[in-house]
């Protein structure tokens, strides 16, 4: 699925509704690169996972298609209409049903182990959320389990039943999984391939390692130690600042074509729903 028209059909609902958080935190495309690194680097840190991206998709040689197809597969689960969007995961289900393997440490694995699905889908809603809370905009505790809560409908299509469906939920998946998360050549090769791979928007690609070191930052602190990544990538002050500034700046409705925009027009509402609506405040 190359292309989709978020506009279409017209008055057709998504999987989810226009007012709920996951519409307000992935229309921000500063905080989708960032989350989404970030998201990659927690699933490349599980063997089993790692093994079946790398050597099953086309990942080290082309990554800008892989990472944009990602990229699009999130943008239809909040924001294309309900149909497109279940056949959307249908048929990446019917990739991942094609996907086994053994690892290199001799483990076994097959791409749609409820596991597996449930970690993917974890690291997923963790990495976008923490780039748009820590980035762009803080997002409350009632709103970061509501996000949690959306992500399971889809997550269920996707064949992972025990997605977390709250924060508390995500933080003892976390935990459960450490004992079998490693450091691995990989994850650095994944970051040096993003980093000169030059998949930003042109204004933007000067920052391009300012957002790798940002995607590390999001880490939790224990799998930040674990993969060795803390020095080679830190964030410091001011770069944080300069990334806050970017997602500020981004957090508008720039293009016609962004998918948060077609799925508003698509459902009646103004262009600028979204961005006009008040940050609810953080309740802790």
């Amino acid at each position: 699925m190359s292309h989709v028209d978020f506009g279409q059909p017209r008055g057709e609902p998504a999987l989810l509704a226009p007012d709920s958080v996951s519409w307000r935190v992935f229309k921000n495309p500063v905080a989708m690169y960032i989350g989404g690194i970030t998201a990659v680097l927690l699933e490349f840190a599980e063997p089993r996972v790692r093994s079946g991206v790398w050597d099953h998709t086309t990942f080290r040689e082309d990554p800008l298609p892989r990472l944009k197809r990602t990229g699009l597969a999130a943008m239809v689960t909040v924001y294309a209409a309900h149909s497109v969007a279940e056949q959307m995961i249908a048929g990446v289900t019917r990739m991942h049903a094609r996907v086994s393997g053994e690892t290199p440490g001799g483990q076994a694995y097959e791409a749609l182990d409820p596991e597996l699905m449930n970690w993917v889908q974890a690291t997923a809603s963790f990495g976008f959320l923490q780039a748009y809370h820590q980035y762009v905009a803080p997002v409350s505790t009632t709103d970061r389990d509501r996000l949690y809560r959306e992500a399971q409908p889809a997550a269920r299509l996707y064949g992972a039943p025990a997605a977390p469906g709250s924060e508390a939920e995500q933080q003892a998946l976390f935990q459960h999984m450490l004992p079998q998360l490693e450091a691995h050549p990989i994850v650095r090769e994944f970051l040096e391939i993003i980093g000169s791979a030059g998949g930003l928007p042109l204004p933007l690609r000067p920052l391009g390692g300012l957002y790798l070191r940002a995607a590390v930052a999001l880490l939790p602190a224990q799998i930040g130690s674990l993969l060795g990544l803390d020095d080679d990538y830190r964030l410091q002050s001011w770069q944080r600042r300069l990334v806050r500034a970017s997602a500020a700046i981004a957090d508008r409705p720039s293009f016609a074509s962004q998918p948060a925009v077609q799925a508003c027009e698509r459902l009646g509402l103004p262009a600028n729903y979204l961005f006009q609506r008040a940050t609810p405040p953080v309740t802790r």
